[in-house]
């Protein structure tokens, strides 16, 4: 029989190997890993196979109806203008001076239920135009604008890594929601007075795109009110949340058992999200004025996007599910239990580590979140055996790896050019600024999550 750890190994070495040097696509590269694994893995040969096929078929089950639905929201939020309402909205509130600020608020509301690259395209014309008229600031607002985005990308579903996470290690998707706001918004608070002096080191100027010219900004009173636009945002979240605590108070309270059984049907992430995707499709029909043909095409190309990042998350989780076939949960259990209370620290920080680390190595976040997932959730045999090891709940893992895909995003990263390309800055001026940036926000959502698990290690739903 081979080594657990020596095929853990492997695992990792051959998802490394297949990405970053043979340059192949991440579904294929983690769905020949997981065969790999599975056939070095205990079992019978007749099913080693079928059993990883099996495991891709049970992730997509479980995450693919909720990301297809939150990339239809997410397009429709950007054609009916309603993204466009709440950025204004925020910044009308906040003010000129604050500006910045209501920018991160803004790609931090944003990219729960839109991608990071989506809402950086939105929101950097805005900050361009900001710092045209008042001629500074232009530096710290494009980093406010990449570090809420990129909070919110790691740490709060239904964006597929948080998403695909809190399923691999048995996260309640409405306590990572939940969580996932509360630990992003104080690391966002903590990262902006660094932003501020990356501004003063590097006060870049507005520069324009060459043989580019940008797109006017549509009238206001072409875009949805305000409560409309933000709805598809506000209604999936509320629902979810609200079915989460209401389980955790029916056990203590009985009488309201019909209500947790009203908010567990409502509340179910797929039923929450089509709620909202109905009115996103709504809204952007009424705004846009669009015929039914119209409306199928444009959540058609939603669809077509969301189908790699299906594949790419269900191949993350048969990698993981084959991964705790080899045994490997025994060995590194015994280690765990005997560290006492140390344990449950020492696992978040490797959780922390290993996403940083596998984030570096091929740069994408979510594929660093599933593989280190996959690894952390192939250390013990069940969800209630790994809160035994923490010894606090397990969305603390979860958002530990969140933070650690932040770290180190640099020219392997899509979304480092992507922040490149459309702040037009040099690829050293990028390694300066958002490189540094996205490690602060991923140290900064670490350093609170280990404080909430210290203070709240139940993560109010012990009970």
């Amino acid at each position: 029989m081979v080594s657990p750890v020596l095929v853990l190994l492997c695992g990792i070495g051959l998802v490394i190997l297949l990405i970053v040097v043979v340059r192949l696509n991440a579904f294929l590269s983690l769905m020949l890993a997981a065969f790999a694994v599975s056939l070095l893995a205990p079992g019978d040969w007749g099913e080693k196979i079928s059993r990883a096929t099996a495991a891709f078929g049970t992730t997509a089950g479980n995450i693919g109806v909720m990301i297809a639905l939150a990339a239809v929201i997410g397009k429709c939020l950007m054609e009916s203008g309603s993204a466009d309402r709440i950025v204004r909205t925020c910044l009308r509130i906040l003010g000129e001076r604050r500006a910045p600020i209501a920018l991160m608020a803004s790609g931090f509301v944003l990219s729960i239920p839109v991608f990071f690259d989506t809402v950086f395209y939105l929101l950097v014309p805005l900050a361009r135009s900001f710092s045209r008229i008042i001629r500074s600031g232009y530096v710290l607002s494009v980093l406010a604008i990449g570090a809420g985005a990129a909070l919110t990308h790691t740490l709060v579903p239904p964006t597929p890594g948080p998403l695909a996470v809190a399923g691999l290690l048995g996260v309640d998707v409405g306590h990572m929601i939940l969580m996932g706001i509360l630990i992003g918004v104080p690391a966002a608070m903590l990262v902006f007075p660094f932003l501020n002096v990356l501004e003063k080191l590097s006060p870049l100027p507005v520069r324009p795109y060459p043989g580019e010219q940008e797109a006017p900004p549509r009238p206001d009173q072409e875009l949805p009110p305000f409560w409309l636009a933000s709805t598809p945002v506000v209604l999936p979240v509320v629902l979810i949340s609200a079915n989460t605590i209401l389980k955790v108070l029916a056990k203590q309270n009985p009488q309201l058992g019909s209500a947790a059984l009203v908010a567990s049907i409502i509340g179910d992430p797929s039923l929450a999200l089509f709620l909202a995707a109905i009115v996103a499709m709504v809204t952007t029909v009424w705004n846009r004025r669009l015929s039914l043909t119209e409306l199928g095409r444009m959540t058609e190309e939603a669809l077509m996007s969301a189908g790699m990042i299906i594949l790419i998350t269900s191949a993350g989780g048969a990698f993981g599910a084959m991964l705790r076939q080899t045994g490997i949960s025994e060995n590194v259990g015994r280690f765990v239990e005997s560290q006492s209370q140390a344990g449950g620290l020492l696992l978040l920080v490797t959780g922390f580590l290993v996403a940083a680390i596998m984030k570096t190595a091929q740069g994408s976040s979510t594929v660093a979140m599933l593989t280190t997932a996959g690894i952390m959730g192939s250390l013990f045999k069940t969800p209630e055996a790994l809160v035994q090891y923490l010894h606090c709940h397990p969305v603390y893992l979860a958002l530990s790896i969140g933070a650690g895909s932040l770290v180190f995003c640099w020219m392997n990263d899509s979304g480092f050019w992507v922040v490149a390309r459309m702040s037009v800055w040099s690829e050293t001026e990028a390694l300066k600024l958002w490189t540094v940036t996205a490690a602060l926000a991923g140290v900064a959502a670490f350093v609170v999550t280990l404080l909430f698990a210290w203070l709240l290690p139940g993560a109010f739903f012990s009970g």
